[in-house]
């Protein structure tokens, strides 16, 4: 009987110990605390040989972003995906939108759509699509209506306050505005003449927008990126605030889970008047001149990690629930492999420092295998935007107007380098893998761990009680150091290896080690 009795309470004990496990595991992968990839989709895959990437191209990749095995070395291991604007539109980048509800047919339908969140979904993967609200179209039927009511002075057409607009003689200091044809008015168009501003005053247009993000909530979708986000009202940031307070909370009442990510490009100063209402984009660690670059190529560690102790407690402060966004380059600049060198390390570098941080970083398309593009002596953003470099029958081109030559991408293609055992891919491969092995490096304390050395630092991580050290070298020489509070080298990743014997600790150059 009182082995019955032990019998029945050691598999009372395995279930209770299973559930907690579980629950565990679906607390580190159902949560935003994820690794996101921005597909820029018309240069990513192309399905049906047209040359432009699509939502079928991205479906028949997913096995390279995502193939559901978290310890796989043929695929990245992302957590996310962001798309670039899909609706339909008159441009190769469709950020000026004809009708929200409709995909464009470059890249395919809705059911493709569908098909690719569902497939994602499959493989716990997140999709957010690229909002650009403040502007449409000129071709947008919004426009034509509200064209047509001042044509006519047709007031009582409820287009007629749909757009941001003046008097020739009466335009206002800030904003740039183009002229409404046939009229004595002017429209705001601060991007471009043909990407109308619109009015957000206008309790109609509030209502319009809700209701295109409603209807992709209900189809699946995670959340959103929302371009230009301090333009809603330009010569306001207090009006533009108080519109993402209202617009985010009525998200959030929909979906409670809500992933939101905002382009506020500015400094940290107007940027953290927005992360009340959402996550915004970390602009201080991106570009040439960013802290990540600047890192990565040899600069004192400790202004990195000091930074990024202060900018978390900081952000803790605005919002709790808000979290680090970090990204070294986007679509709108220039790609990091032209200032980080691949075949010295810095790239790994870079990757490193970003990837294990807290927050949610993201990876622009092709910055796991190096690819290159800038704006150049042609001073076009098509060069940032380039055809993803896949070594094998993919049909995908570069977007119109790219001047970028194919014989400046030398650090291989994906196929290239998923066969090199050190290559840049199977380093962010490495590094979203471990992120997912330890979750306390999106969601830990960080604090500076001052090692005594400018190129030797890094920081100790608090998360569920337990401390973490995660310690880089940035140089390009091996570096060696005792310090008592290591007990344990869990991992190492970068241009180089780490060891921990006999309580020394030796970090390769360009690498970085997650220690106990």
């Amino acid at each position: 009987m009182i082995k019955k009795i032990l019998l029945i309470l050691m598999i009372l004990f395995m279930c209770v110990s299973c559930s907690a496990s579980s629950k565990k595991q679906a607390d580190t992968t159902s949560d935003n605390y994820r690794v996101f990839y921005e597909i820029f989709v018309g240069s990513f895959s192309d399905s049906n040989n047209d040359g432009i990437g699509d939502l079928k191209g991205i479906i028949n990749r997913l096995d390279y972003l995502n193939d559901g095995n978290i310890n796989s070395t043929d695929s990245l291991g992302i957590q996310g995906i962001w798309l670039t604007p899909i609706f339909l539109s008159p441009s190769y980048h469709k950020y000026d939108v004809i009708d929200y509800y409709r995909i464009d047919p470059s890249f395919g339908t809705q059911d493709d759509l569908d098909e690719l969140i569902a497939r994602c979904h499959e493989r716990n993967i997140l999709v957010i699509l690229d909002l650009a609200l403040n502007h449409t179209s000129t071709q947008n039927e919004w426009f034509r209506q509200f064209q047509i009511a001042h044509q006519n002075n047709d007031y009582n057409n409820p287009y007629y306050d749909y757009y941001v607009y003046s008097t020739r003689d009466n335009q206002p200091s800030n904003g740039s505005f183009c002229s409404l044809e046939n009229t004595e008015e002017i429209y705001e168009c601060n991007f471009s003449y043909d990407m109308p501003e619109l009015n957000f005053d206008n309790e109609k247009v509030r209502e319009e927008v809700l209701n295109i993000a409603r209807y992709y909530l209900d189809k699946g979708i995670d959340g959103f990126r929302f371009d230009a986000a301090k333009y809603i009202y330009l010569s306001s940031s207090g009006a533009s605030v108080d519109f993402w307070q209202w617009y985010t909370g009525k998200l959030k009442e929909i979906k409670n889970d809500i992933y939101l990510v905002g382009e506020v490009w500015s400094g940290e100063s107007e940027i953290s008047q927005y992360q009340s209402q959402m996550n915004c984009f970390n602009f201080a660690v991106s570009q040439a001149d960013g802290l990540i670059a600047r890192t990565a190529k040899s600069e004192d560690i400790s202004r990195f990690t000091s930074y990024t102790e202060n900018y978390q407690n900081a952000l803790e402060q605005i919002n709790p629930e808000a979290m680090p966004i970090s990204f070294i380059s986007n679509h709108d600049m220039d790609r990091s492999a032209g200032y980080l060198n691949v075949k010295d390390g810095q790239a790994c570098m870079g990757a490193n420092l970003y990837l294990l941080s807290p927050g949610s970083p993201f990876i622009y398309y092709g910055e796991e295998i190096g690819m290159k593009g800038s704006r150049g002596g042609a001073n076009t953003d098509a060069n940032r935007r380039l055809a993803m470099l896949w070594g094998d029958d993919d049909t995908v081109k570069d977007p119109e107007g790219s001047t970028y030559e194919a014989k400046n991408q030398i650090n291989g293609t994906v196929k290239e380098q998923m066969n090199e055992k050190n290559s840049l891919f199977r380093n962010y491969s490495r590094l979203i893998s471990i992120r997912k092995n330890y979750p306390q490096i999106a969601r830990g304390q960080y604090k500076r761990l001052d090692l005594g050395q400018s190129n030797l630092g890094g920081f100790t991580v608090e998360y569920d009680g337990e401390i973490t050290y995660i310690v880089h070298n940035n140089s390009d020489q091996e570096i060696a150091i005792k310090d008592s509070r290591f007990s344990k080298l869990l991992e190492s990743c970068g241009f180089s290896v780490a060891s921990f014997k006999n309580g020394e600790l030796k970090v390769g150059p360009y690498t970085s080690a997650i220690l106990q």
